[in-house]
């Protein structure tokens, strides 16, 4: 406990030093943390909290975000993005996130010099760095910092901080835009984005799953879930109502992923050069 609170007290000395931020708030494990602490460190009149609003996040994720942060006290809005208009992003190129993050950071330093905010961070930690993450280097470029990435905070930590601080989002499951469901060079358009999400949202709501992802695989739905609930998508009458729904929302084939779900698995081509 003594290492992570000396981290805590490295992370709010950092936000202090900024003196007054725009925070890219997705109401996830990482950016919610971040968001509560720059306001413990600089105020709510220093701090705004700013949210992409995007076919790429579900409408129950804007609303959990809207809610913590009103919650919190924050100074909050949200920004249209247009992500989607850019083929650099909707080709689904390996270095998707990195156009992805291109306009998101581009449109909170404009919002940043409009209120008057010296800085742009967001919600990387030390875990993220063992993973593909075009979209930090697109973030490093223009200029904005990840407090508890410089902090030295791992995933776990965040957690375990957010727990301590009453935080609800301190054991939610891990999160991901939903174009992270589409493997690499598959086109990615607004209605996808829509069948996947729906499908995502059918499964925890109708069968109670805590984890879950649908890959979009064209006509196909891989999904993933943890490892103890595969049992529970083969067993009737669970398989029989995903079927049919999924085939309802447009997919013809539904596979269950036996590896499970995984953070990140859409990376394994190119860990394996493919």
């Amino acid at each position: 406990m003594e290492g992570i609170q000396s981290k805590r007290e490295c992370l709010m000395d950092i936000l202090r030093s900024l003196g007054s931020v725009v925070v890219a708030y997705s109401g996830g494990v990482d950016s919610s943390y971040l968001l509560a602490a720059s306001l413990e460190a600089l105020g709510p009149q220093a701090v705004l909290a700013v949210t992409a609003d995007s076919a790429t996040y579900t409408p129950a994720e804007r609303e959990e975000a809207l809610a913590l942060a009103s919650r919190l006290g924050a100074r909050h809005r949200f920004i249209e993005t247009d992500e989607l208009e850019d083929p650099s992003f909707t080709n689904n190129p390996p270095e998707r996130c990195y156009f992805c993050k291109q306009h998101l950071f581009g449109d909170l330093w404009r919002i940043a010099r409009e209120e008057g905010l010296a800085h742009v961070v967001y919600g990387a930690n030390r875990d993220d760095l063992g993973d593909h993450r075009p979209g930090m280097r697109a973030a490093s470029e223009c200029g904005a910092r990840a407090p508890l990435l410089e902090a030295g905070l791992a995933k776990a930590e965040v957690r375990e901080l957010s727990r301590l601080a009453g935080l609800p989002t301190w054991d939610r499951p891990a999160t991901a835009c939903l174009a992270s469901r589409f493997p690499y060079h598959s086109p990615i358009s607004e209605q996808a984005l829509g069948q996947v999400a729906a499908a995502e949202a059918f499964l925890r709501r109708e069968l109670g799953l805590r984890q879950v992802r649908v890959r979009h695989h064209g006509e196909t739905a891989r999904l993933e879930v943890d490892r103890e609930d595969l049992a529970r998508l083969i067993a009737e009458p669970a398989r029989g109502r995903v079927v049919a729904r999924l085939k309802e929302l447009g997919y013809s084939y539904i596979a269950l992923d036996l590896e499970g779900y995984r953070s990140g698995s859409m990376n394994e081509v190119l860990a394996a050069g493919g």
